[in-house]
């Protein structure tokens, strides 16, 4: 009988016999661990651990999710079971800038980024065609200071229509309101600059040149209603020389904007990423993801 695969997440708080309540319960359940990492914060109290593992003798996900709840009760854990195979559905929203929307798509088309794209979404038509032309639904939202509510309603109903888990804003230039941050905490990835906030405004990338910037980035985190403020998942940089122009800057960090999105996104849809208040523990890729999450 071939073995399914499965990844438990656990958050809890910092005890003794943790590992072992969760290493012996898969064993007595004929389970193979193939991957396991954990991370004791000393400073929260806090315990998070993924585990990948095989199912040897045929016992189901959700028997194995029912008869974990004994030991996640004992610990007060809060745990979470998937089949690795199952491919995590993500809504995509861009405005103006489509590197990061770009890329996105040639990743998930080569098998790079294992995600079901459900939709891609703007407050403009400039890549209508090209999210066509890769058989994805494409959605006009347009959002202005009158409509922003309705705008947003017609967002969480197209959430809920899809059965969009994550949506990632790759360069989506509106500010999201609180009530919705809220609504899909924990599942809205964004990508910005990494000159925040020493640089704002809409071309940060010119006012980085005129100040001789030797270092830009870039930074993906969850949303929340503190905008640009959210718990960081990834981030990157490349070194600018003075011989460099402008435009080479604007190009230099769209780059790392769109692998430090993409690997972010790699993360959170491998179920690497939690989050443990203002920041996050992100675990190493598992084996035999690691190459994928280079490639570009």
């Amino acid at each position: 009988m071939a073995a399914d695969h499965y990844i438990l997440t656990v958050t809890c708080p910092s005890v003794r016999g943790i590992v072992a309540a969760i290493s012996g319960y898969l064993a007595g359940q004929g389970c193979y661990i193939v991957d396991s990492s954990q991370f004791d914060d000393l400073g929260t109290k806090k315990f998070f651990m993924r585990v990948s593992f095989m199912s040897q003798e045929g016992v189901s996900g959700d028997a194995l999710a029912e008869g974990f709840k004994p030991i996640a009760e004992t610990f007060a854990m809060d745990y979470e079971l998937f089949r690795s195979d199952e491919r995590m559905k993500v809504l995509i929203m861009v405005s103006r800038f489509g590197h990061c929307l770009n890329d996105l798509l040639y990743r998930w088309r080569i098998g790079a980024l294992p995600i079901d794209i459900v939709g891609v979404v703007s407050n403009h038509f400039d890549y209508q065609k090209l999210v066509a032309n890769n058989d994805i639904p494409f959605h006009r939202i347009a959002v202005t200071k009158a409509n922003k509510a309705k705008a947003e309603a017609q967002l969480m109903d197209l959430v809920e229509e899809t059965g969009a888990q994550l949506i990632v804003l790759a360069r989506y230039m509106q500010v999201l309101s609180d009530d919705l941050c809220a609504k899909m905490s924990g599942r809205i990835i964004n990508i910005h600059h990494s000159f925040l906030p020493s640089f704002k405004g809409a071309n940060p990338y010119k006012q980085a040149y005129e100040r001789g910037v030797k270092l830009i980035g870039a930074t993906a985190h969850y949303v929340t209603a503190d905008l640009d403020e959210g718990p960081i998942i990834e981030q990157d940089t490349a070194r600018i020389t003075h011989a460099q122009s402008g435009e080479d800057y604007v190009s230099i960090g769209r780059d790392v904007e769109s692998q430090v999105l993409a690997r972010a996104i790699h993360a959170h849809i491998h179920h690497r990423s939690f989050i443990n208040g203002n920041r996050t523990v992100v675990f190493p890729p598992s084996p035999g993801s690691y190459a994928s999450e280079l490639m570009g």
